[in-house]
């Protein structure tokens, strides 16, 4: 992945202070333009992410012949064709970045009566997609790729039947692939988790009024309903708010607000491992939107202390771990991280990225192959490789914010694939980031 020529520089922050609302749930704005498109009505989709991830999904869809409205940013009003109404698209479905984008399309699309491609950027052109690929092709789907199982994707949709099958890794994404191919399908589909993942998926479809029964780490339904267009608003992504979470936790002087943060129980695994390393975070106005939890945080400065990040929570923050390195790397004692293979495979090696900008910063990381041994300590200023991974960019801007001397972060526009005004937002708060 190229982040172009964004490079940013971190300074010592004296705290972060006041409130911030950070952009909407990046997961949630993809599902919510997918099952609003192929719903029979008109949807309203409010606090939508405009990243570039997200706005890739809704051109695909665009693509399609749905009739999508921005009337102003943040904001959605998709026309739905119902589920047999999607057309064929006149050329290829560019992807970009977005990994869930085209791991979700690739579900829906085998149910579909034409054939369609899907590319992607570099990076996701080197994202494993056989995951999604061999139980789809078990459903019926025919599904051509390039060798090992990348994209470009080439899906010719088919008559496709339920299965029952058990995934061999937990994924969401691949989870939520497989339900949406089921919409299509004869009979029932049902998937069952090794460790339960992210339930945005089967909580859209009830509220969109599929019949489908989920609980910890398994989802059926079966094909041939109809889906009934509902008006959604968007929570604040859990993930965006995390790299506040950890500045305001790291930063001595800090004590930050930040505002309506969607609350998914399956979300929220770096909550509860801050929490066990001595996070000052409290909950406030929680309540439920859509089917989702949301509350403001309050995170105050605290000292934290190493541990071994139990497994359980490994899938729930799959997209925390490089922030997570940060507050590890800042922590009394040590920090061990098992589980998390899954981080050598998304848009960078992220394990790999953190570790060695973490040691070009001073840190003591010994790398293994499921994770990290991180040792806690101070960090000194230099120039670190995000390997243009919008998550590490973010990520080594906050460990800037309590190194000795500035952090210097080449390769940043691919911020705006997730948090389009990251550091403007950051700025405000507190944090002294330039470009």
């Amino acid at each position: 992945m190229s982040g172009g020529n964004l490079r940013w520089t971190s300074a010592a922050s004296a705290g972060l202070r006041g409130e911030v609302r950070v952009p909407g749930d990046k997961s949630i704005s993809h599902r919510s333009i997918m099952l609003a498109a192929i719903a029979e009505g008109t949807s309203r989709i409010t606090g939508f992410l405009e990243g570039e991830d997200t706005r890739a999904t809704a051109r695909a869809f665009a693509q399609m012949g749905v009739r999508i409205e921005a009337p102003r940013d943040n904001e959605r009003i998709v026309h739905g064709v119902g589920l047999h109404g999607l057309k064929d698209p006149a050329t290829t479905i560019d992807c970009g970045n977005a990994g869930t984008g085209m791991r979700l399309l690739t579900g829906l699309l085998a149910g579909q009566e034409f054939g369609t491609t899907l590319v992607g950027d570099a990076s996701l052109s080197k994202r494993p997609m056989r995951r999604v690929i061999d139980p789809l092709s078990k459903m019926g789907a025919r599904i051509d790729s390039q060798a090992g199982g990348l994209p470009p994707l080439h899906v010719r949709g088919g008559a496709l039947h339920g299965i029952s099958y058990e995934l061999p890794v937990a994924s969401a994404q691949v989870k939520s692939a497989l339900l949406l191919a089921g919409l299509y399908a004869q009979g029932e589909t049902h998937v069952i988790e090794p460790h339960p993942t992210r339930d945005y998926t089967e909580r859209m479809l009830s509220a969109f009024g599929w019949p489908i029964e989920f609980g910890e780490g398994w989802a059926k339904l079966n094909g041939k309903h109809a889906l009934r267009a509902v008006d959604i608003d968007v929570p604040a992504d859990f993930s965006s708010a995390a790299f506040f979470i950890v500045a305001a936790s790291v930063i001595p002087n800090s004590e930050l607000m930040i505002k309506d943060v969607g609350m998914n129980p399956r979300r929220i695994g770096l909550l509860h491992v801050l929490r066990a390393m001595g996070a000052d975070v409290r909950e406030a106005n929680a309540r439920e939107v859509g089917g989702e939890r949301v509350s403001d945080l309050i995170v105050r400065s605290a000292l934290l202390k190493g541990i071994d990040v139990p497994v359980v929570h490994v899938p729930d923050m799959i997209d925390e771990f490089p922030i997570l390195f940060v507050a590890a790397a800042l922590a009394k004692g040590t920090t061990r991280v098992t589980g998390a293979a899954e981080l050598r495979v998304k848009e960078s090696d992220r394990i790999a990225v953190m570790a060695a900008g973490l040691r070009a910063l001073g840190a003591s990381i010994e790398e293994t192959s499921d994770g990290a041994i991180i040792h806690g300590g101070k960090l000194s200023g230099g120039i670190v490789d995000s390997a243009g991974d919008h998550r590490c960019a973010m990520s080594f801007a906050v460990a800037g914010a309590v190194a000795s001397s500035p952090v210097t972060i080449p390769d940043c526009a691919n911020v705006a694939t997730s948090f389009p005004g990251f550091s403007e937002l950051a700025n405000d708060a507190g944090l002294r980031l330039s470009a």
